[in-house]
């Protein structure tokens, strides 16, 4: 099965790797027991295969590329029900639909949509906490880079914040180009996310998006240029608004955000 560079295809087929791929995910948590696991782009199955040798009650994978669904399928004569195969779109597909929870994320993502991936599962897990217990996701590394950066980093952005405002996230490990068929360019690596408890003021996911979007979009400017609309709210939360977009912190974003949410209702009432 030959990797389509338009389905943005990289496979992992080293069983070693796949392997401390699964046993390094589950470092915060005993194994897998109880847990469904979800893989998106099984490939030929290299990871299935991992995730089928562990603990997990359920592996379901799932897959866009009719040719992968094809070279797995066998995989159900050894492990019958246990495994899932699901034929379909991850952009289009509810996981919170397809299997109780808990459940968890482990997969070495398509790289042309693995970022749109993480923001549809965290809006997922800003509006259920117990939807996704943990994720571990493989992405190109500078991809990687930016979901951990830091404030002040030029690597940081909205996918930081998002991240790290509802999740502990932590780099596994990297991977170097040899150890994919066809080798990408660039290096690859593996990130934990475990969902944080949002405290009862948390503000929804739209307002967080949106003032993020805005933010980032001119992220050289002051935010009080950048941020503009939102004025009344950063004067609210105390923001020192002679900053850029990359010097505020996950809790200077968020404060920004509760009183968007607080200036809003005040008016509403």
């Amino acid at each position: 099965m030959r990797a389509e560079k338009s389905l943005g295809q990289n496979f992992l087929l080293d069983q070693n790797i796949t392997d401390k791929i699964v046993r390094l995910s589950t470092v915060s948590f005993a194994n897998l027991s109880g847990i469904t696991a979800i893989e998106i782009g099984p490939g030929p199955g290299g990871l299935t295969r991992s995730l089928l040798g562990s603990s997990a009650t359920k592996v379901i994978a799932i897959e866009f590329d009719a040719r992968a669904v094809t070279a797995i399928t066998d995989l159900q004569k050894n492990y019958g029900d246990r495994l899932e195969i699901i034929h379909g779109d991850a952009l289009h597909i509810d996981i919170s639909t397809i299997a109780p929870a808990p459940r968890a994320i482990i997969a070495n993502l398509p790289y042309n949509i693995s970022v749109i991936l993480l923001a549809k599962w965290l809006e997922l897990i800003r509006k259920d906490k117990n939807a996704i217990t943990f994720m571990a996701l493989m992405f190109q590394k500078e991809v990687a880079d930016r979901i951990l950066a830091a404030e002040g980093s030029k690597t940081y952005g909205r996918i930081s914040v998002m991240a790290q405002w509802l999740c502990t996230t932590k780099r596994l490990f990297d991977l170097p180009p040899s150890a994919f068929t066809p080798p990408p360019k660039i290096k690859s690596s593996v990130v934990q996310f475990i969902p944080r408890k949002m405290d009862q003021e948390a503000p929804p996911f739209h307002i967080m998006e949106k003032i993020l979007a805005a933010a980032f979009q001119q992220r050289r400017k002051m935010i009080r240029s950048s941020l503009s609309e939102f004025a009344s709210a950063m004067e609210h939360a105390g923001t020192d608004q002679k900053k850029r977009a990359e010097d505020l912190t996950v809790s200077d974003f968020v404060k920004i955000a509760q009183s968007v949410v607080l200036i809003n209702s005040r008016a509403d009432s």
